[in-house]
């Protein structure tokens, strides 16, 4: 038999009166005989001492409760399995371990909530990161079709390659100055071409070698 808190309370007080002179021991000794008249004078005598300190540590009224329900549950069920020679000493013990176990656990629950949290947010990020250097990957090539031959050989050596000025001047046997021609005629169609990508290529796109 589970006696939750509101019946507790409401058993307490109907329970004759002489219960309240007996001693502890004598209490505990009906408990374990199944009287639960005098279980309910236990609860009386303790309940508010055991919810306060757990209201104290966990500052939840609801939990609290819960916990204080669940100590004096287990109390019954197990009133035939253990010799209690103190009981406030033991309840006040019993309901300092469950409020600790429920704090770590808690603790753990957010730790947890948390890591996950994190694991989504971060898989969200680094897909969207990598289909924002796919798109701009894909639109850079696309962009470098469309530019007139001489221009788009140009840009390819000078970006894509990294081959300075003098250095492409020198492969396609033209002037420096004929070289940075095709790149800013290149640059420009590629800033048309990419607007909605431009920030992200501003340092391609006016970093000079």
């Amino acid at each position: 038999m589970v006696f939750p808190l509101v019946l507790l309370t409401l058993v307490s007080s109907s329970s004759p009166r002489s219960y309240t002179s007996w001693t502890d021991a004598a209490l505990l000794d009906a408990v374990a005989q199944d009287d639960w008249r005098a279980f309910a004078e236990l609860y009386e005598r303790y309940w508010y001492r055991v919810f306060a300190l757990a209201y104290r540590k966990l500052k939840s009224r609801e939990i609290a409760e819960e916990l204080v329900q669940e100590l004096f549950a287990t109390l019954w069920h197990k009133r035939g399995q253990q010799a209690i020679a103190q009981p406030a000493e033991y309840l006040l013990v019993a309901i300092n371990h469950r409020v600790l176990t429920y704090i770590r656990a808690h603790r753990v629950r957010e730790h947890y909530a948390d890591y996950c949290r994190n694991l989504v947010t971060e898989a969200t990020h680094e897909t969207e990161d990598n289909l924002a250097v796919a798109d701009l990957s894909a639109a850079l090539l696309r962009g470098v079709e469309l530019l007139p031959e001489k221009s788009r050989e140009v840009f390819r050596m000078s970006r894509l390659e990294h081959q300075s000025v003098e250095e492409i001047a020198a492969r396609l046997d033209v002037t420096p100055k004929a070289v940075e021609y095709h790149l800013t005629k290149s640059l420009k169609r590629m800033r048309a071409y990419l607007r909605e990508f431009l920030v992200a290529l501003l340092p391609l796109l006016f970093f000079v070698r």
